[in-house]
Order: structure tokens, then C-alpha cells, then sequence
């Protein structure tokens, strides 16, 4: 067997180093995500009620029943709702928040402060936060009271009964919390994209004669379009997982109306020890958002 040269040792030794660095980092992913990842993959197929008991295998049993669960496809339901209601509103109003706070004028800083302020703050401080300004005697109800708009108050989080027939109101209470948390992070992530436009091309298409909003519809939404869909893929991969606000405002309830399949998955895990069950959620949810990503490198790659 032929020695290594040490010309090659070398160069051998310089391909190998950065794999090295990176072997702590692989082995703790090993360890907390792709060990307990697989390991959930097979539990899914199994019933494992009994901790002290080994896990047995079902099968599909897990997914018939799955399909036949009335309270998933409930849960599914609200989450698509979740989705369908959070992402345009965190597409487009940070963008217009973007816009304003983009001017280089005397105390915009602070703006930038204020709309940003909120992601800062736990979801825990929000979720409590909201929770008392939704209460029967809230805030919010006494302002309504107050302007003779609706003498008994609204049942923001303890009601099932629906917007216009299409969400419940308990769901979209929630959806405000969501909304007023993400505005701020993604205002962040247009103002970046912002401040990459060059102001030449401003100027020249205000030579054309687009200026005021005009110029914005001609120029800024074009050249936004990565940051758009950046900010459609993650918001909508957000929404999918909400969970903090639905545990802390309403735990589900009432009547299912704003449960999602987070939510649900926990329930089952945790209150119910179904964790096989639980993890065929999990596996469920993992397809969901690995059809989201898949959209995400989808619509960011050149064309």
C-alpha cells in the first residue's frame, strides 16, 4: 500500500479539517432532531399507550384512525383558516409598514422601535396581555360599551359562533395576537430589501412620471417579489405550527373552535399519553410543512 505523499497529506488534511469542526454540531443534530425524528416515524406505526411496555406494532391503524377522527379534520380546518387569514395580512401590511418607516425623516427610528417592539416581547407576556384585554370585562368590551357599538360586549375567546359564517371568533382573536406579534419581524425583512433598491431607479421613473404610490406599484412590488414570497412561505410555515397563542389565550376551546393540529398533537402527547397517535399527527404536519418548503425553493429559484 502505497504511502501518502506529504503533498497529499496535506491536501487531504485541508479537506477533512472543516468536517471536524462540524462533527459537535452534527452529533447533538443526531442526538435532538433526526434520532427522536425517525424514532417518532416508527412510533407512528405502532401503539405505545404503556411507557413501561415496549411499543407494538399496528400498522396503518394509526392513520385509519386518523381519517375517521372528526376533532383532526376540525383542527385541520382551523388551521387552514389560520393560514388563509395570517399570511396575506403579514405579506402585505408589513410591507406598507416598510414603506413608511423606509423615509429618512426626524424621529422615524423611533417608529421602527415601536412597530418592532412586540416581536420582543414573549408570547407568554402577549398571550396573557391579550387575554385580559378579551375578557368579558375587558378593555376592548368597555370601549365597545363605552361607544354604544355592543352594550353586552363580545365573547372574544368564549364564543364558537362564526365571522360571517366562515371563522369563529375565538380564532380570530387569536389571529390578531398572531398578526400584531409578526408585523414588526417582517416589516425587518422588506425594509432590508428596501434599502437594496438603488434611489437612481426612483428618480428616473419619477421622470416617467410615476411618483407617489404609483411608484411604488411600478417599482418597489416588482423588485420586491423575492422578499414577498420569502415572507408568504415563512408566515404560512408559522401559521401551520401556531401553538403558544392558541395554549395560553383559549387551550382549544371552546367547542374545538380555535384548536389547531399543534395543539391537538400536544393534547394527545401530553394529556391524553396517546404518543404513537400523537406522532402520526406529527407526521401529518411534517408533510404539510415539508409541501410549504418545497413551495418556498419552488418559487425563490431562477427561473
Amino acid at each position: 500500500m502505497n504511502q501518502l505523499m506529504p503533498k497529499d497529506w496535506m491536501l487531504l488534511k485541508q479537506r477533512l479539517t472543516p468536517y471536524l469542526f462540524l462533527l459537535p454540531a452534527l452529533f447533538i443534530l443526531i442526538l435532538t432532531v433526526f434520532w427522536p425524528a425517525l424514532q417518532a416515524f416508527y412510533l407512528s406505526f405502532t401503539s405505545y399507550e404503556d411507557i413501561a411496555q415496549p411499543p407494538k406494532w399496528i400498522g396503518f391503524a394509526n392513520f385509519l384512525r386518523l381519517w375517521k377522527d372528526a376533532v383532526f379534520w376540525k383542527t385541520l380546518e382551523n388551521t387552514f383558516l389560520y393560514l388563509v387569514g395570517v399570511v396575506p395580512i403579514l405579506v402585505i401590511a408589513p410591507l406598507g409598514l416598510a414603506i413608511l418607516v423606509n423615509d429618512k425623516l426626524r424621529g422615524m427610528n423611533w417608529f421602527r422601535a415601536a412597530y418592532y417592539t412586540p416581536v420582543v416581547i414573549s408570547m407568554v407576556v402577549a398571550g396573557i396581555a391579550w387575554k385580559w384585554l378579551y375578557a368579558e370585562r375587558g378593555l376592548l368590551n368597555q370601549f365597545l360599551q363605552t361607544l354604544g357599538i355592543f352594550p353586552e360586549g363580545i365573547p372574544w375567546l368564549t364564543s364558537p359562533a362564526k365571522l360571517l359564517e366562515i371563522i369563529p371568533i375565538s380564532l380570530a382573536s387569536v389571529m390578531a395576537v398572531t398578526v400584531w406579534k409578526g408585523l414588526g419581524y417582517y416589516m425587518v425583512i422588506y425594509l432590508a430589501g428596501l434599502q437594496s433598491i438603488p434611489a437612481d431607479v426612483y428618480e428616473a421613473a419619477a421622470i416617467d412620471g410615476s411618483d407617489g404610490i404609483s411608484k411604488h406599484w411600478d417599482i418597489t412590488v416588482p423588485l420586491m417579489q423575492p422578499y414577498l414570497a420569502l415572507v408568504g412561505v415563512i408566515s404560512a410555515i408559522s401559521a401551520t405550527k401556531v401553538f403558544e397563542e392558541v395554549y395560553i389565550m383559549t387551550q382549544g376551546g371552546p367547542l374545538n373552535s380555535s384548536k389547531t393540529i399543534v395543539y391537538y398533537l400536544y393534547e394527545q402527547a401530553f394529556s391524553n399519553l396517546e404518543i404513537s397517535y400523537a406522532c402520526t399527527i406529527g407526521l401529518v404536519l411534517f408533510l404539510i410543512i415539508l409541501g410549504l418548503s418545497i413551495l418556498r425553493l419552488a418559487i425563490s429559484s431562477p427561473q
